[in-house]
């Protein structure tokens, strides 16, 4: 009873662990079976996203392009405003030359029409001037030498002698030849002209935009476009076509698979059924047994009693070999259960999970002859070079990329499609077409170069300003009018004849009149003189001067100013084409990169490797073989269960029925009335 009780209570805990397996792997044949159509959706993701990445990519050239037509929409106007800061010190102090310099002519024409004018009235005014002057000298030299005359008429007499014009203006220098030179000059207004050129210089930024918007627009175009090799990096690609192939293979497997996987889950429910009904056999011979047992234990301790029946004991003996009949009943079809699912799950976990978990499995597949070619992996894929699947799958595990994996550096020349030399050469070309015309800033119009050129070769210089000083520096009338005018007065009062006193006041009288109407405006207009003279005396050198390193550096400036603006135009054009070149250099380097590290990470391959691994192994086959070792270790214990309830049956049928079995009729009958008396 001890050995039948642990035995039954072994097959109990077998039958346990069998239902409990046997439900684990239906409750796991549910989620694998759905996450089979995961997985191939998850393969066929990385496989056609790799075209998309690739496309996606390369569209992505448009960063670069929009960076640098940005930068064109005001490249005219940065060009123009380099040329304008780097040239604005050398324009602006030429300007301002000219424009000194235009004022010194209108400065220096002004005195010498002055001066000349000046010239010719006094040379008029003396004229006048003569006659007069020697009237009154002739008069006085015959009053005072009269024999009457009284006073200091000596004194009189010998200022009178000296009343005469001093100065000579008929002997200055004429400058009308100087004058006929410069007939007309000024005809420029060189204010205007400077103003002109100011504004024109200034508004140089707004006029070289203008003047590029053409060139600008067919460089739009140009940029606009995309290099031939990155606009075929993705059709390049080695294995697009293989891609496309497993693509649509994996798309048809998975709409395929879905139809067959209902069908599994389907059966899946049917073996479910018959795993329960076979444990539940087991448990019918548990249930036999204990009851038995129960009814067996019951039976003999109730013998003692002189009014039990002996129908327990045999109740629990008939269980025991209800039991034993179930038992042998439903042994075969356990054991081929036994054997079928240990055929099946033991050759999956022996020949596939252990070889799978450890690399056998890839290593297999790598070694030449055990695959057809046309499973070949680098055949499948369209490569040049066999690549190693356990290397593969390492490194896939390991995040890397298709790039390195599949070593595509063999089989596909991503420089060359990288290679923008060609775009950017035709870019550097076309920038070669901007030109800047500074034509519209003369500095110096025609009108004012003839005027300067006269005034150069005008001779201003050269007039013999020391002639006009020499005639300037003498005084008008020898001799000082007024005070000879207040001496007569004072020589008329002395006389005693009033008829000389008379004629002498008449000629003081006549002395202040011409004083005053003649020689007073006639020293004025000497004052003039002087300052025209000094003025002109003293400017002419340095205008001489300043004209011809005006003109000099004008007609330099004018020679060069187109070639500095080019030069410029070249610095700018090339740091324009440098930042444009770094913004493509910097697209090329992220492409490569991307490329050759992060697109088309086969890390997804590698877990829907494992994720397979997983589902076939831990998920199904480790509870499908947990409930064949259950199970067979059920069916084994079958067998010690059978022996000890046949033995065990043997002791709870009541005693008749044991003596019956082993002896003769006599010996029953011997054997009952001592038993019986033993009893009472």
């Amino acid at each position: 009873m001890a050995f039948l009780l642990l035995t039954t209570l072994v097959l109990l805990i077998g039958m346990v662990c069998a239902f409990v397996t046997n439900q684990r792997v239906h409750e796991h044949t549910g989620p694998s079976v759905e996450a089979v159509p995961e997985t191939l959706l998850s393969l066929r993701g990385l496989v056609s996203d790799v075209p998309q990445e690739l496309q996606a990519v390369a569209q992505q050239f448009s960063r670069p392009q929009e960076r640098v037509q940005e930068e064109l929409d005001g490249v005219g106007m940065s060009i123009g405003s380099a040329i304008h800061t780097q040239l604005r010190s050398t324009v602006y102090l030429a300007l301002a030359s000219v424009s000194s310099l235009g004022q010194a002519l209108q400065v220096s024409m002004d005195h010498l029409r002055a001066l000349n004018a000046t010239s010719v009235e006094l040379q008029v005014a003396q004229r006048d001037l003569e006659p007069a002057v020697r009237d009154h000298r002739d008069r006085l030299l015959a009053l005072l030498q009269e024999p009457g005359c009284q006073g200091d008429c000596a004194g009189s007499l010998s200022r009178a002698r000296a009343l005469e014009l001093d100065a000579d203006f008929s002997q200055v220098p004429t400058v009308d030849d100087v004058l006929h030179r410069l007939k007309g000059v000024p005809e420029a207004n060189f204010s205007s002209m400077v103003q002109e050129d100011n504004s024109t210089f200034n508004a140089l930024p707004l006029l070289a935009a203008m003047q590029m918007a053409k060139e600008v627009a067919d460089l739009k175009k140009m940029v606009a476009q995309m290099p031939k090799g990155v606009k075929s990096l993705a059709k390049g690609f080695p294995g697009s076509d293989a891609t496309l192939r497993w693509s649509q293979a994996l798309e048809d497997l998975e709409r395929d698979s879905r139809p067959y996987l209902q069908e599994v889950q389907r059966y899946e429910t049917y073996r479910w059924i018959v795993g329960c009904v076979l444990c539940s056999t087991v448990l019918l011979v548990v249930v036999c047994n204990l009851v038995g047992l129960n009814l067996g234990i019951w039976g003999l301790s109730a013998r003692e009693d002189p009014s039990h029946s002996e129908d327990k004991g045999e109740a629990g003996a008939r269980f025991l070999m209800v039991g034993v009949g179930f038992s042998f009943l439903f042994a075969a079809p356990l054991i081929l259960l036994v054997f079928a699912t240990f055929l099946v799950g033991g050759n999956v976990q022996t020949l596939v999970c252990r070889s799978w978990e450890s690399g056998e499995l890839y290593e297999f597949a790598d070694s030449p002859g055990n695959l057809p070619p046309s499973m070949n992996l680098s055949h499948l894929l369209g490569l040049r070079k066999n690549i190693s699947v356990l290397l593969a799958y390492q490194q896939c595990s390991r995040g890397a990329a298709l790039w390195e994996v599949l070593k595509l550096n063999d089989s596909y020349d991503l420089e060359k499609h990288l290679d923008i030399s060609q775009y950017t050469s035709k870019l550097q070309q076309e920038l070669q077409n901007l030109k800047v015309n500074m034509q519209d800033l003369d500095l110096l119009s025609p009108a004012a170069h003839r005027d300067l050129e006269a005034l150069q070769s005008s001779g201003i210089e050269n007039i013999r300003y020391g002639d006009f000083l020499v005639q300037i520096q003498k005084p008008v009338v020898r001799t000082d009018v007024g005070e000879l005018a207040q001496e007569l007065d004072r020589l008329a009062q002395a006389q005693g004849s009033s008829a000389l006193g008379q004629q002498l006041q008449e000629e003081a009288r006549g002395l202040r009149s011409l004083y005053q109407q003649k020689v007073i405006p006639q020293e004025n207009l000497v004052a003039e003189l002087n300052l025209h003279v000094r003025a002109l005396e003293s400017s002419a050198p340095d205008l001489q001067r300043e004209t011809s390193s005006v003109l000099s550096n004008v007609t330099y400036l004018k020679r060069e100013l187109p070639a500095w603006a080019t030069r410029i135009l070249r610095n700018e054009s090339e740091c324009f084409l440098a930042r444009g070149i770094s913004y493509f250099s910097q697209y090329v380097d992220w492409v490569r990169e991307e490329v050759t590290q992060r697109i088309a990470t086969c890390q997804p391959l590698s877990g829907a490797l494992d994720n397979s691994r997983v589902i076939l192994c831990d998920m199904m086959a480790d509870p499908w073989n947990a409930f064949w070792f259950c199970l067979a270790w059920c069916t084994f214990f079958l067998v010690p269960s059978i022996v000890f309830a046949v033995k065990t049956s043997k002791y709870f049928r009541p005693i008749r029925k044991r003596l019956s079995s082993t002896s003769s009729e006599e010996t029953q009958l011997f054997h009952i009335p001592r038993v019986t008396s033993l009893k009472l």
